[in-house]
């Protein structure tokens, strides 16, 4: 069984990938478990996860879109039917039938389309399909959230006498208006409405000659508003039809509970799916978004993550317009553990922390921003230990801390672990703390755990030269500008450079000087050494870039030159055809000739006719017999070479005709007068250097670490910061 515990959750901030695909969901249910997702307990249950989340994502590009699966949470309504004689409100009722009827459209939906969508069709039709609950609240309650006239007889009848009573009500009282106004007894409003009934607005000192029931006064008291008496008789009868009204309708509402009451654990199932779809959803949504994908998933441990990147850290970056840096690291049986070193903020914790992210997101049903041959596996334990190192609740110090850790690390690490450690054997004095950190390593490499820890301890990097199974790594650097290219390398330790990024930051040589005298020389020329290598892997990767781009040319060139050669080709066949064509042409010539001499000698007509017969059989048998098809084919295949030269040749003219019309748009780059002292920085590189001395169209630049001569017209003004 699968446990990763909940530090490692918070070390690796899952809970801020959570929250970003709980955003895509459209349901409180669906954010609520979203936002509560934990990795799976079995591997069986992930990749099943997996396999849904993308055959989701492959709807975002069908034609045949998986229809809207939004609905109201109904958790509080499904509580309410196991209370007996109690009823439901009509817009609770409306609920249920829009979930009843959403699920029911993507089970036949899925059913229909069960061809490109398998695996939710599967998990669908583990339902009951049934419009039964949809239907008996649609016959009940109309689309505007009425109660429709027909849902009973009773019901029927008594709003049948409403109708009645409320059209003699109106009788009755224009009646009494039209008698009364023309008795000059009403104000000039004639009628006003008063407790949800209509009124005579009758003057003060005209009170006693109207009858009927007083409501009430104006608040000068000048007017009076009375119902009139027959008015007010029908008024009553009124009042105790709606009564029966609303009797009516709480008894359809409980008739229509029970009714609903027994589809109870069906709905239950209803509501699950739905909430089930909505987290496939959010999940696709949001892989979509970082372009993540499901990697092939190895039955034994293997990890190979090709250009895979931080999710988080992808998003930020995205956000403020910055690149983010894909790295590629493969741990096996054979290469379990690697140790990655080098200087400060060169991207080792990111690149630690993305391999332990990416890990949990896909034990959690995550796809992944990988590419799309990378493999991965699943792993018992995922144990880590990074950021804030101390413990305030419990009073312990860095060192405690990490030694409190590792005990849990001994306790817990198996073959079926991966653990993660930033700045491993820090805390301590540097000797000691490294000595307890190797024997901790040592013991998890017996126990054949995979792991990643990045460190600064020199005794850590020789270790894991000296051990079979543990690979050194490093992020690269740039060796001029010491800023950090975002790479990691598998096979080598990385220099701190320590003294090297000090004199950059302006430190004085001197005190640079006076520190390394104050350790053992043997380090110096260790860490020295490491540095050295660094650089030179640095340089190897710009000659592989070099020669990629060599290899590059070099094939189109081979292929310019092929297509050069087959055209050659080409000319000299039809060189030779028209040779061999007028050569045939030239003896027939001379052939007829003879023949023509021949007869104007004898006048041997039929001789003559004799000749030139035998001379055409001649010919024709020397010509290629093709059939009526073999001919069509070679001339469509003569037309296509035709063709495509067409093509390639209006192409290339194209390509020379947009070359020289950019070229004419492009504003002239205005000349800088360079002086000595300006900082500039070289037109194909990010480093900025002093202009030293200038002489004959060079300039001599200054990077600190390092001199250059340069042509003024491969630099380029930079201006200095305020």
């Amino acid at each position: 069984m699968i446990h990763i515990s909940q530090k490692t959750l918070d070390d690796l901030e899952f809970d801020a990938v959570t929250a970003q695909v709980a955003a895509y969901a459209v349901t409180n249910l669906g954010k609520t478990q979203l936002q509560q997702l934990v990795p799976f307990e079995s591997q069986n249950e992930a990749v099943e996860r997996l396999n849904l989340v993308h055959e989701f994502v492959s709807s975002f590009a069908n034609d045949n879109r998986i229809p809207n699966h939004g609905f109201d949470d109904i958790t509080k309504e499904l509580k309410l039917l196991d209370i007996e004689n109690n009823f439901l409100e009509i817009e609770q009722f409306r609920k249920i039938a829009s979930l009843s009827k959403t699920t029911n459209i993507l089970l036949k939906f899925f059913k229909k389309f069960q061809e490109y969508y398998p695996l939710l069709f599967e998990i669908s039709e583990r339902l009951e399909k049934t419009n039964l609950v949809s239907n008996e609240i649609e016959s009940v309650v109309d689309k505007y959230g009425d109660i429709r006239n027909d849902a009973s007889e009773t019901l029927y009848a008594i709003r049948k006498s409403i109708q009645s009573v409320r059209t003699k009500i109106n009788t009755s009282f224009n009646s009494a208006l039209s008698h009364y106004n023309s008795a000059d007894y009403l104000d000039e409003i004639r009628e006003t409405v008063m407790e949800n009934r209509r009124v005579l607005a009758v003057k003060a000192m005209y009170r006693r000659k109207v009858k009927g029931s007083i409501l009430g006064a104006s608040k000068t008291g000048s007017i009076v508003y009375i119902e009139p008496e027959t008015t007010h008789q029908h008024q009553r009868d009124l009042n105790n039809l709606e009564f029966e009204e609303t009797e009516e309708i709480k008894r359809i509402l409980i008739d229509l509970t029970n009714f609903i009451r027994e589809f109870k654990p069906l709905l239950t199932h209803y509501q699950n799916y739905l909430t089930l779809i909505d987290i496939l959803y959010a999940k696709a949504k949001y892989a979509n978004s970082i372009g993540a994908i499901r990697p092939n998933i190895s039955a034994t441990q293997k990890l190979f993550l090709k250009e895979a990147y931080h999710p988080l850290l992808l998003v930020a970056n995205r956000n403020e317009g910055l690149k983010t840096y894909p790295q590629t690291i493969s741990m096996t049986p054979q290469s379990r553990i690697i140790v990655i070193s080098g200087p400060n903020a060169g991207g080792k914790s990111i690149t630690l922390k993305a391999v332990g992210l990416l890990q949990l997101m896909i034990q959690a049903g995550l796809l992944v921003p990988v590419h799309e041959r990378s493999k991965m596996c699943f792993f018992d334990t995922i144990l880590s230990d990074i950021g804030d190192n101390q413990s305030i609740e419990n009073h312990l110090s860095t060192y405690s801390y990490r030694l409190k850790q590792m005990n849990r690390f001994l306790r817990k690490c198996t073959k079926n672990t991966l653990f993660l450690i930033d700045e491993f054997g820090t805390g301590s004095d540097p000797e000691l703390g490294g000595a307890l950190a190797e024997t901790f390593l040592e013991v998890f490499y017996e126990r054949e755990a995979f792991g990643i820890i990045t460190t600064h301890y020199s005794n850590l990097k020789l270790l894991a030269n000296e051990m079979p199974h543990i690979q050194n790594a490093n992020m690269l650097f740039d060796e001029k500008t010491l800023l950090p290219i975002f790479k990691l390398v598998i096979g080598q330790a990385g220099s701190s450079f320590t003294f090297e990024v000090a004199q950059k930051n302006g430190i004085p040589f001197s005190l640079i000087n006076r520190s390394k005298k104050k350790i053992e020389r043997g380090k110096i020329r260790f860490d020295k050494t490491i540095a050295k290598l660094q650089k030179e892997r640095s340089k190897l990767e710009k000659t592989e870039r070099a020669l990629k781009q060599n290899e590059v040319k070099k094939g189109l060139e081979a292929e310019r030159l092929e297509t050069i050669n087959q055209k050659a080709q080409q000319k000299l066949q039809s060189y030779q055809e028209l040779y061999d064509s007028n050569q045939r042409l030239i003896y027939l010539g001379k052939k007829v000739q003879d023949l023509g001499d021949k007869f104007q000698q004898n006048k041997r007509k039929r001789e003559l006719l004799a000749e030139l017969f035998k001379l055409v059989q001649i010919e024709n048998s020397k010509k290629e017999k093709l059939s009526n098809k073999q001919k069509k084919a070679k001339l469509k295949a003569q037309n296509q070479l035709q063709k495509e030269v067409d093509q390639k040749v209006a192409k290339i003219r194209k390509e020379k005709q947009d070359a020289k019309e950019k070229a004419a748009k492009a504003p002239p780059k205005p000349k800088h007068n360079f002086k000595v002292g300006e900082n500039v920085r070289m037109d194909d590189g990010k480093a900025v250097g002093t202009i030293d001395k200038i002489e004959k169209g060079k300039a001599v630049v200054n990077y600190g670490l390092f001199t250059t001569t340069v042509s003024l017209e491969r630099l380029e003004f930079v201006k200095p910061k305020k």
